[in-house]
């Protein structure tokens, strides 16, 4: 009699399918803007990998360029391979890509293959991607994050008592540095509007997306500091790691950057600089889950805690695993698209993400219906 084999071994074994993606673009519920760029839509680039009768998903913030990476030399150097063999998949797509320039949308394409690879591992295995991690943390904090400079006042109070009161999140984030750091006084206005707005109980954070200079953002932080705001996101130009150093010795609130990492040595320079007191890392850009978990490493081995910049349901499972944790940023954009198409999406209430324990890898499926008047291609 033939023996039968071991359950899991097909799954283990299971060799990559195919690789396609597909574009959505959502317009934008109101007109938005940070302090140095408006937008009126999201474009969000889809990558699936099939494997044992299994569809892995996964997606980054980025232009559809995008998908022709993904189901080209991305797809070379994935199928008739092993799925559960990440690691060096991730590799061979690095180094299939060198000519092509790691940072920006290379890294991004990369990013929405490593996370259908953890997703769809996830499914062979019939296991949540935290517990295919290991978790360090039952469920992740998150902060409310919006406040664009193009809200008026009763915009902004509409999101921010949301956030606080309806779902009940202990810190909320706005934009400032209106027009390239050109409008002080009304960022000020609205910090103060903001915080009239949670309470005193609620952490406010603060993001200028870069729009001010060096002494510009510390006479604002000084300027703001009664309103005790706690977080200063890329007060100037992440790209300035001795402005991000010399603002962070001058000022109260944790300053902090990152979210514009595409590979490891982006993120050990920004460390090395001595830039930031918390460490963003987005897991649509860096190189996917892979990645961040090795950022979220290299930020411990500093003793710096680790931010999930924005994608709050591609972050919940990967944050689970990371002891020096902060929290995520649960952005606005990204959890109004994420709860229109795709069933599994997490609820904010409360302030904290709980991966769902019931549903394998990422929990989420694409809504074929409700997302195919967003597609583009």
């Amino acid at each position: 009699m033939a023996r039968r084999a071991p359950v899991g071994t097909m799954s283990a074994d299971a060799s990559i399918d195919e690789v396609t993606a597909r574009v959505y673009e959502i317009p934008t519920d109101a007109p938005e803007a940070d302090g140095t760029l408006p937008w009126s839509s999201t474009t969000m680039v889809l990558a699936e990998v099939t494997a044992g009768g299994r569809r892995g998903i996964g997606y980054t913030y980025a232009d559809g360029a995008c998908a022709a990476l993904i189901t080209g030399k991305l797809a070379g150097t994935l199928t008739g391979h092993r799925a559960l063999d990440i690691t060096g998949r991730w590799q061979a797509m690095v180094r299939a890509m060198r000519n092509n320039g790691r940072p920006g949308l290379v890294s991004c394409a990369i990013s929405a293959v490593d996370t259908a690879l953890w997703d769809l591992k996830g499914k062979l295995l019939d296991l949540p991607v935290c517990r295919v991690l290991g978790m360090a943390h039952d469920a992740v904090p998150i902060y409310g994050s919006g406040g664009f400079t193009t809200y008026d006042e009763r915009q902004t109070r509409a999101q921010l008592e949301r956030w606080v009161d309806e779902w009940k999140i202990p810190r909320v984030k706005i934009k400032i540095g209106e027009s390239w750091g050109s409008d002080e006084r009304r960022d000020l206005d609205r910090i103060a509007l903001s915080r009239n707005v949670i309470g005193s109980d609620v952490e406010l954070y603060v993001d200028a997306n870069g729009a001010y200079g060096r002494k510009q953002a510390i006479r604002v932080a000084h300027a703001m500091a009664d309103h005790d705001v706690t977080w200063f996101e890329e007060p100037v130009s992440s790209d300035d790691l001795a402005g991000l150093h010399e603002v962070r010795d001058q000022v109260s609130p944790d300053v902090t950057a990152g979210e514009y990492g595409y590979d490891l040595a982006y993120f050990n320079r920004m460390l090395a600089a001595q830039a930031v007191d918390c460490l963003q890392i987005d897991v649509t850009r860096c190189g996917g889950i892979t990645d961040w978990l090795r950022a979220a490493a290299v930020a411990a081995a500093n003793n710096v805690d680790v931010s999930g910049h924005c994608a709050p349901n591609l972050h919940a499972h990967v944050a689970t695993a990371v002891p020096n944790l902060r929290h995520l940023e649960y952005f606005h954009d990204h959890h109004r698209i994420e709860h229109m198409l795709f069933d599994g999406a997490l609820s904010p209430e409360g302030g904290e993400l709980r991966p769902d324990q019931h549903r394998p890898g990422l929990g989420l499926e694409l809504k074929e219906a409700d997302a195919q008047r967003y597609r583009k291609s």
